[in-house]
């Protein structure tokens, strides 16, 4: 989708424009121009479109209004004299409403249904219906038709409540999030707009607006719609959130040279004027990509992928495991049967056939991992719930997981990084130098009282800002940023601007403009009729070159000479060299008839007063630096990508930490000029772009997503929207951001904090460690007991198993999901930011994941047949039906109780992470579950009774049997101590280049890179100084022969000598000042062979 840009050209950002109906057409005869006409001049912007419909005044013509009047407010005849019912119908009907069509809104059940579309959810169904079936037959007609209490439906509909519960936690979790979604949008459809209607002015809804409307525009306004410029003052608006130009745009007609379009998006900085309404709704700049947006798909997550493999995996291998035991089962009956004096009759032989199928049936229900889908949701609707604390508003729920593999942030740098408020952190005035923002009000009182008089007054007057409620409500400056943080620091001194301004009524105006960089008024002074006051703002070195006095360190005006003027250049390239943007002030006092003589258009600038320089900059916010350092540690590259200048990209970047040494900053224009090839090889170690463009935020993504990268990317406008849909996380910004950037992102900044996504890192690693931990556990039961039912099945007398169908049932379902629940509300620690991201695709199971899970299948295994065998003899049981009947609860207590333990031994799954016990004090959830589980354990054994073929037991067995599950611990840190035999298996380590993501070229490389390469800048300098000298005595030498000789000229001699390297160096002009950048440029253009030897 392009983007429209100032004068660039572009294709239009939806084909054909909007969707004109037959109906509108009609209505649009009655009007001289189409809605179509309309908005072909916009999209892209097209003056000659515009000269073609005879400019603006003919525009307002053929819509039927006077720019004078407006329109009537009950606009109910047409141009032809038609009368309707409802103000401007005609006129909606031809250009439509200033309204988007409600979005498909998805209902909750539309929800529910997307939530059961899932492959393990609709495995989990078939299983759960044939369970039923069978069990409600064996209930019935089966062995068990003669139980008091029915149970073999319990498992089928345990399974079905287990999916219900994971598609209403999902739906239920989506609903809320669109709600959210909905209400912090709602703000935007309260705003009101004044417009020109029956010759006064008015407040209307924004959706109340027509095309042809007289809309009056003031400093601050956000333009709800597209329009042509008519009239107005200083008019200049930031259309960097629709065009992606940085630089603010001055308003007028073609006559004036200026843009006469005006964007829907864009704001207005300073300045008044109106315009004529030409575009509304989905014909609309802003309306075109709101549509646009709707259109998008959600893509499926690497984790996802991965989970719907390993299902499918987990299902083949439980439905072998189940055939293979229902074939096994079959033999050994049918062999039993054979080998029987008599062979039993039919209706015994079915029902010993149904026994086996319900047998393999529950093999396949222990296999399937119904826990899962619920892990993962718990998971990521704790974490988002938690997040939205944090200031993370997540509107696609798998953006969370995907942000805990994010290896790279392409981040903006104006309310980002920083804090979208220019303020003076930085100032030379009468003699003394502010060093910091927070000394403005004690290096304000160390000034003489007449110069802060002067600095106040000039700071006040010569500016347009002003102080009134912002987007937010917030009072604040509105205007100019540059003189918003001059009257900032003004206010920080006790300045009342409004005062200022009432007592020094203005004479004359000469506003600031691109071409003469200044800004000059001139007021009366207070106390002294006939005398005024020239004050004068804007670029130092232009303000400078106008100075011949200035104020000295006593409040007194001294000469300028040429040494102050050289200490003042000084300082205005030391705070041009840090980036700050500075603004020189200075004054001078005329009297009448030098005011009579002044020139409208020429501000009297000569012979002023020098009064001092501030250097302006949008600080970072607090805590960024370490925000960035997280993500260095994390593994995780962050880049700046900002429409500022590369001077000023370069020192905030270097000030945030983000361009390190050895790292390369480019400019948009620089970018866009390379291959795809060449952006390749820069980008290991690109770190800043300046001057970006739209198009160059989305040329980074698809660079950085072909290189195997995953990309979070911060976007604040409407011409961000493409690269946010892009990325693999989209980022808006809930303050600044556009309607449109939101729809496009999937989590949405609400304090538009850097610190905020380091924050969803944290939280999105977090869900990833959450399902692993979960998985681990999940398959190592799964296979204990799919193997113990296997087993104990095939070698049992009677063909049952060692654990009965309800027993599996608690096991699989109770434990199982409160087991998910336990697991996956562990919140995030710091030791999540000390190791690399995740490879895109990285196996999800590592060879120490297996290794656990194995070791404790086989131990689990183990322990459970040496009991089945030996328990009566290790207990001490009688060797009858009631002795028998313990063992059997024993086997399932001792079982319950190895998960227990097991779950604690799953809290880490990191080779190193010895420590099983770490923070579990303040992991209230898992702690409560593990607290349920034993009790509701203890409640079955001991009251269980029939339902659960359990009887109760002594105050010994428990002991016994929770010991035994304690053995999980000191088995599962053996376990961890085994070496890593990941090559031999073919399997991934958690700590192998397959599964870590590590940056090509690292921080720490690059820094050793860039010191190598300036001890050779050193080395060939002073080899270059050696040189040098060498030459200058072997040519004095020369010139002695040659004297004594009367040799008649040296001007053809060679003025270069070999260096140490082989290097032509020069022999003449070498000095310690013009030949280390000389020296320096070579090695930098040699340096990249010697990079690749480092």
């Amino acid at each position: 989708m392009a983007t429209a840009t100032g004068g660039s050209e572009h294709t239009p950002l939806l084909p054909g424009g909007a969707n004109t109906s037959q109906a509108g057409s009609s209505y649009s005869s009655a009007f001289g121009v189409t809605a179509g006409e309309l908005t072909d001049m916009l999209d892209p912007k097209d003056p000659e479109k515009l000269q073609e419909l005879g400019g603006a005044a003919q525009i307002c013509k053929k819509l039927q209004v006077d720019p004078k009047v407006g329109l009537r407010q009950r606009e109910q005849i047409g141009a032809s004299g038609e009368h309707y019912d409802e103000p401007f119908q005609a006129r909606r009907a031809a250009f439509g409403r200033n309204t988007l069509p409600d979005a498909n809104v998805v209902t909750f059940w539309q929800l529910l249904y997307a939530a059961y579309n899932d492959h393990t959810l609709i495995m989990l169904t078939i299983a759960a219906a044939v369970s039923l079936a069978v069990g409600i037959y064996d209930d019935m007609l089966g062995s068990h038709k003669d139980d008091e209490v029915k149970v073999g439906w319990v498992e089928g509909a345990a399974i079905f409540l287990a999916v219900l519960v994971v598609c209403f936690t999902n739906a239920i979790n989506d609903y809320q999030k669109e709600k959210q979604f909905q209400k912090l949008n709602a703000k935007k459809e309260d705003r009101t707009v004044k417009v020109r209607r029956d010759g006064g002015e008015v407040e209307i809804g924004v959706q109340e607006l027509n095309v042809g409307d007289i809309l009056l525009i003031e400093p601050g306004d956000i333009i709800p719609v597209d329009g042509v410029y008519l009239d107005g003052h200083n008019m200049t608006c930031d259309e960097s959130s629709a065009t992606g130009e940085s630089d603010a745009v001055k308003k007028g007609t073609m006559d004036e040279g200026r843009d006469p379009f005006v964007l829907s998006g864009a704001k207005v900085l300073e300045g008044v004027g109106s315009m004529v309404v030409v575009a509304v709704g989905t014909r609309s700049f802003y309306g075109k990509i709101m549509m646009a947006m709707r259109q998008g798909e959600t893509a499926v997550t690497p984790l996802q992928r991965k989970l719907d493999i390993l299902a499918e995996q987990i299902a083949k291998y439980g439905m072998s495991a189940a055939i293979l035991l229902l074939i096994t089962l079959t033999v050994k009956y049918l062999v039993n049967c054979a080998l029987a004096p008599e062979f039993p009759p039919a209706s015994i032989m079915f029902s010993q056939f149904v026994s086996i199928v319900i047998e393999a049936i529950t093999v396949v229900v222990v296999a399937v991992p119904e826990g899962l889908p619920m892990a993962v949701t718990i998971s990521l609707a704790y974490a988002t719930t938690k997040m939205l604390q944090d200031g993370n508003l997540v509107r696609q729920l798998a953006a969370c997981e995907t942000m805990g593999g994010a290896t790279v942030v392409c981040t903006d740098k104006t309310g980002t990084l920083t804090q979208n408020r220019m303020t003076v952190v930085r100032g030379v005035v009468a003699g003394r130098e502010l060093q910091s923002r927070a000394e403005a009000r004690a290096f304000f009182e160390t000034l003489p009282r007449e110069t802060r008089s002067l600095l106040l007054e000039g700071i006040a007057v010569n500016s347009t800002a002003f102080e009134g409620p912002d987007e937010q409500g917030n009072i604040d400056f509105i205007g100019s940023k540059s003189e918003c943080a001059l009257l900032g620091f003004g206010k920080v001194c006790g300045l009342d601007y409004r005062c200022e301004r009432a007592d020094h009524k203005t004479a004359r105006v000469y506003p600031f403009s691109s071409e003469k960089k200044t800004m000059t008024t001139i007021v009366p002074v207070a106390g002294r009729e006939g005398l005024f006051h020239v004050h004068a703002k804007g670029a130092s070195e232009i303000v400078l070159g106008s100075c011949t006095r200035m104020i000295g360190s006593d409040g007194a005006v001294t000469e300028l000479d040429d040494k102050a003027r050289a200490e003042l250049q000084t300082h205005i390239s030391k705070f041009a060299h840090r980036a700050l943007r500075t603004f020189a002030l200075a004054y001078k006092e005329i009297d009448a008839d030098e005011l009579a003589a002044c020139n409208d258009e020429e501000a009297p600038l000569s012979n002023l007063v020098w009064i001092g320089v501030m250097g302006i900059q949008d600080p970072l916010r607090n805590g960024v630096r370490k925000a960035v350092e997280d993500c260095h540690g994390a593994g995780v590259i962050v880049r700046m990508i900002t429409g500022d200048n590369i001077e000023t990209a370069r020192a905030i970047a270097r000030d945030a930490g983000i361009l390190t040494k050895g790292g390369q900053a480019l400019s948009g224009p620089q970018w866009r000029k390379m291959t795809p090839e060449q952006q390749h090889a820069v980008l290991p170690r690109l770190q800043v772009m300046a001057r970006s463009s739209p198009l160059d935020k989305q040329i980074m993504v698809e660079r950085l997503q072909e290189r195997g990268e995953v990309v979070a990317m911060t976007g604040d406008g409407t011409n961000d929207s493409p690269a946010l849909k892009l990325a693999d996380v989209g980022f808006s910004m809930g303050i600044a951001g556009t309607e449109v950037a939101k729809e496009a992102s999937d989590i949405i900044l609400m304090d538009d904090n850097f610190n905020s996504i380091v924050k969803a890192l944290r939280w999105g690693r977090a869900v990833n460690d959450s399902v692993r931990k979960f998985l681990q556990f999940q398959l190592t039961v799964n296979i204990a007991a799919v193997l113990l039912t296997f087993i104990s099945a095939v070698f049992s007398s009677n063909g049952q198993s060692a654990l009965t169908a309800v027993q599996l049932l608690f096991l699989n379902l109770i434990m199982d999901s409160l087991a998910a629940l336990g697991l996956a509300t562990e919140g995030p620690t710091d030791a999540l930011l000390n190791r690399p991201p995740l490879q895109r695709n990285s196996a999800l199971i590592t060879f120490e994941m297996w290794r656990m899970i194995i070791g404790q299948a086989a131990f689990q295994l183990g322990i459970n047949l040496l009991l089945l065998h030996h328990g009566t003899e290790i207990f001490h049981l009688p060797d009858s039906p009631a002795g028998n009947a313990v063992l059997r609860t024993l086997v399932f207590n001792a079982f319950i109780f190895l998960q227990v333990f097991n779950q604690i031994n799953c809290r880490r799954i990191l080779p190193h992470e010895f420590n099983v016990f770490a923070n579990i004090h303040r992991d209230t959830g898992f702690l409560l579950v593990q607290l349920f589980i034993i009790v509701a354990q203890w409640l079955i054994i001991e009251y269980g009774g029939v339902a659960f073929s359990t009887v109760p037991l002594t105050g010994a067995q428990w002991a016994g049997t929770v010991f035994i599950g304690m053995l999980s611990l000191p088995v599962g840190l053996l376990i961890r101590m085994l070496p890593d035999l990941s090559a031999c298996f073919g399997l991934e380590s958690a700590n192998s280049a397959a599964q870590q993501h590590r940056p090509e070229v690292s921080t720490a490389r690059m820094h050793i890179v860039s010191s190598v390469k300036d001890v050779q800048h050193a080395v060939r300098f002073f080899s270059a100084i050696h040189n040098s000298q060498q030459a200058r005595r072997q040519k004095a030498s020369d010139d002695s022969r040659n004297i004594l000789s009367e040799a008649p000229s040296f001007a053809g001699r060679s003025t270069t000598m070999p260096s140490s390297d082989a290097t032509a160096v020069p022999t003449a002009n070498v000095s310690a000042r013009g030949s280390w950048t000389r020296v320096k440029r070579a090695v930098d253009k040699s340096g990249d062979s010697t990079n690749g030897s480092i």
